[in-house]
């Protein structure tokens, strides 16, 4: 007996010890196909390069605003896949003039490096400071953060004074995210990248928009409205009846937003 739980400890010692030092692989699922703006559908884009302030040139795709009136969306994907797969979900914010810079990650589309919080912060830096060169201000800005990429862009929103927020199935922690899907892990203790935007988000002042879906078995939806009830600035909440984390696509409602809020 005194062997068998002696075996038993050692077992969830060395799995906690491999979750640790693993992590970054179990949140963190990148591609690395390299699609071209036009085998993607959205011929209008360029490829361009992002230099980052840790020495990375990474490869985004940019699309400058069709009329002076209409802002830029930098979009911030999630946790997986590929910078073409998210093509299609701004092909409408494109044809209604928008300016939109897809940025994707360290570590992902053949990009070097590997990801991480910090290192995902230092990206979409450098997406908003090639905006700036370009001559885009900070309130014809908006951070569109889909997922995971929602923590991007809240920090972002708060180092930035853009015009707007959008929030695609955001999540309060991903501590939380964590603990909620292994719950019997101590998730909050060996978690490096916390992403804890719940410490955050009332420190952000532009308008914000929280796109939902109902039937989320990934980001809980009430974790998404916990974040939403927590934000102080003007607010909106859209929840989405019959979709599913990786189903959301509501350009009509975004784009209405953006019209009422954003003063570009």
């Amino acid at each position: 007996m005194v062997q068998f739980i002696f075996s038993t400890i050692m077992f969830f010692l060395v799995l906690l010890l491999a979750i640790y030092f693993l992590q970054r692989h179990l949140i963190y699922f990148p591609e690395q196909d390299v699609p071209s703006p036009l085998e993607s559908g959205v011929p209008e884009m360029q490829t361009i390069n992002l230099h980052t302030d840790d020495g990375l040139k990474l490869t985004a795709w940019y699309s400058p605003p069709a009329q002076p009136e209409r802002a830029t969306i930098l979009y911030l994907h999630g946790n997986a896949g590929h910078i073409g797969y998210r093509s299609m979900l701004i092909r409408s914010y494109l044809n209604d003039g928008y300016g939109v810079l897809l940025l994707t990650y360290r570590g992902f589309s053949g990009n070097p490096g590997t990801p991480s919080e910090v290192g995902l912060y230092k990206d979409a830096r450098a997406g908003i400071q090639f905006l700036h060169m370009q001559g885009i201000s900070d309130e014809c800005l908006v951070c569109f953060g889909e997922s995971l990429g929602g923590a991007v862009a809240i920090q972002m929103a708060t180092e930035y004074d853009v015009g707007a927020l959008i929030l695609q199935s955001p999540f309060t922690s991903l501590s939380d995210i964590g603990q909620y899907h292994y719950p019997f892990f101590p998730v909050k203790w060996l978690i490096k990248d916390k992403y804890a935007s719940i410490e955050k988000i009332n420190l952000i002042q532009c308008p914000v928009l929280v796109i939902l879906a109902k039937n989320d078995n990934i980001v809980p939806p009430a974790m998404s409205r916990r974040l939403f009830e927590a934000i102080l600035a003007p607010k909106k909440l859209l929840v989405i009846p019959g979709k599913g984390h990786n189903s959301l696509d509501e350009p009509v409602e975004v784009i209405r937003f953006l019209q009422n809020y954003v003063p570009c």
